[in-house]
């Protein structure tokens, strides 16, 4: 019964509730906080964060949907650029990038806290 249990929290945590993925986006900002307007991205889009920072002056922002996603870091002789991609609603609210997790993740972690509950409870 207890196993059981355990497997139904976990398939719950991976149903897709079937709705489209959200994403922040915004273009060419100077900060985070222009960045917060949401959009609907189309299917097979990803959330995409585009960070250019030009020698500890100014950092430019751009966020938003995108087929063809790829996380890249570059280093040039005034800055950076850091390219940081997501999958889940609204996972790129940090400007700094994001931490990709899946639902799969957070079943074993729902799953692990409850184990010791469930074993003395039931």
């Amino acid at each position: 019964m207890k196993a059981f249990l355990v497997l139904l929290l976990g398939a719950v945590l991976c149903l897709d509730s079937g709705s489209s993925l959200q994403c922040y986006s915004c273009k060419t900002q100077l900060s985070n906080s222009y960045c917060q307007t949401e959009m609907i991205c189309k299917e097979n889009e990803m959330c995409k964060t585009d960070v250019i920072k030009v020698a500890g002056l100014f950092t430019i922002i751009s966020k938003g949907c995108d087929p063809s996603c790829a996380a890249e870091h570059q280093d040039f002789s005034v800055g950076n650029r850091n390219v940081s991609c997501c999958s889940t609603n609204l996972c790129n609210v940090n400007a700094a990038g994001s931490v990709t997790y899946s639902y799969g993740m957070a079943a074993g972690i729902a799953a692990s806290m409850l184990w010791p509950f469930l074993n003395n409870r039931l």
